[in-house]
């Protein structure tokens, strides 16, 4: 490239993982928190709970729950988390650093927590000058709580969040600078409820701009619990979808926003919008894309497989497997670093779709193979290339359907 960097600019949910692999879903002491209708506070699999709303729920201090839920052990690990920071650090893994400015936007607090954040951050490509200390409130964090032989041995988390900082996360602090890029990415905002709230401003003000858009969503909590039968609000109205490029949901976040039953109905619905292009991931199951035409080449509702390869490893060797915390942020990051690629090409041609789901797929599939979202190289590259040893793979599983 012989001209100035592509600019990719995010902001939304991010946090420090607290990762716990040795949970049981089925143990008495998870059950004892279990959930017992949506929106009640109580945990649930593969689902997100305040540590607020746990501790109303159940009347015990979070830190007893802590202690009772993990047996006192410590983390397997502390990693980056959130749809915002792990999406975007793929994205800069993924792109060389001479073409591509990768930045993240958002708020910590002033603790160890916000520290051990940094600490991580700075051994990735991702550009953090705009990842500021704004606030006394503690920095966000999630434990997360991780059973490998849930779903058949499929594994699933259940995530205990605290907000904290993020409250105080408001759109005058992305400044303008912000939208001065090339795509603007929105990863989670549900967990950072200023910028979320304002999402179809955000969204129209990026346009007006000039940006690509692409909205990853995540479990929104704090709608589910104010209106646990109503769909969970994203944009103001129907016709301000045409505002998103790109939207990638997982089949809960689809189902709850769109308030279909059947990730099918949800998926119909979503084609009958006028957004630009979608896609809804389904965890070890079938994802569905969609395109108008308008960005990425025009494709009807299609469905695509996940990668083959990772079944069949875990299968020969279970002592690869790390865990599937970060696969579906790990999937945006993937689908996002498709887009500025093929951005910079400037090709004539609409965006590819199928290059997009290959690499995302690849990437999601990569990250099972490892504790936690983000994945720390040794050198530059090194996750590129493993990668796109799996995206390559994928090309040629689809080509055979």
């Amino acid at each position: 490239m012989n001209h100035k960097p592509i600019v990719i600019a995010g902001t939304g949910c991010a946090l420090a993982d607290y990762l716990y692999t040795g949970v049981r879903f089925d143990a008495p002491l998870f059950l004892k928190y279990r959930s017992n209708k949506p929106g009640d506070g109580g945990l649930a699999p593969g689902k997100l709970v305040f540590t607020e709303e746990l501790e109303k729920f159940s009347g015990v201090p979070y830190s007893r729950i802590s202690l009772e839920l993990t047996g006192g052990e410590p983390p397997a690990a502390i990693n980056i988390g959130g749809p915002g920071l792990v999406s975007l650090i793929n994205v800069s893994q993924l792109l060389p650093k001479e073409e591509f400015d990768v930045r993240f936007y958002g708020g910590s607090g002033r603790d160890e927590t916000a520290d051990r954040i940094e600490r991580l951050v700075i051994k990735t490509p991702l550009n953090i000058e705009h990842y500021r200390r704004i606030s006394e409130k503690r920095t966000p964090f999630t434990d997360v709580l991780s059973d490998i032989t849930y779903d058949n041995h499929q594994g699933e988390r259940t995530f205990i969040n605290n907000i904290g900082a993020a409250w105080d996360y408001t759109p005058e602090l992305l400044g303008d600078d912000f939208f001065k890029a090339d795509l603007v990415c929105f990863g989670g905002t549900a967990l950072v409820p200023k910028i979320h709230d304002h999402l179809t401003r955000l969204l129209g003000r990026a346009k007006q701009a000039g940006c690509l858009t692409i909205v990853n969503t995540v479990f929104d909590f704090r709608n589910e619990k104010k209106n646990p039968d109503k769909p969970w609000p994203l944009v103001d109205t129907p016709d301000d979808y045409s505002l998103i490029d790109m939207l990638i949901m997982d089949c809960e976040e689809s189902l709850k926003i769109s308030g279909r039953k059947t990730i099918t109905e949800a998926a119909a619905y979503f084609a009958g919008l006028k957004i630009s292009s979608f896609i809804i991931t389904n965890g070890s199951g079938d994802l569905y894309a969609f395109s108008n035409g308008a960005l990425f080449e025009e494709m009807p509702l299609t469905i695509f497989p996940v990668s083959k390869r990772v079944g069949v490893d875990f299968k020969l060797d279970p002592t690869l497997k790390g865990d599937t915390t970060g696969c579906g942020d790990n999937f945006a990051g993937g689908i996002i670093a498709s887009m500025a690629h093929q951005l910079a090409i400037a090709s004539s041609e609409k965006f590819s779709m199928s290059d997009a789901i290959a690499l995302g797929v690849a990437s999601g599939a990569f990250a099972c193979y490892y504790i936690g979202g983000t994945y720390i190289e040794d050198c530059a590259g090194e996750k590129l290339q493993k990668i796109q040893a799996f995206k390559n793979e994928y090309i040629q599983q689809i080509l055979r359907l």
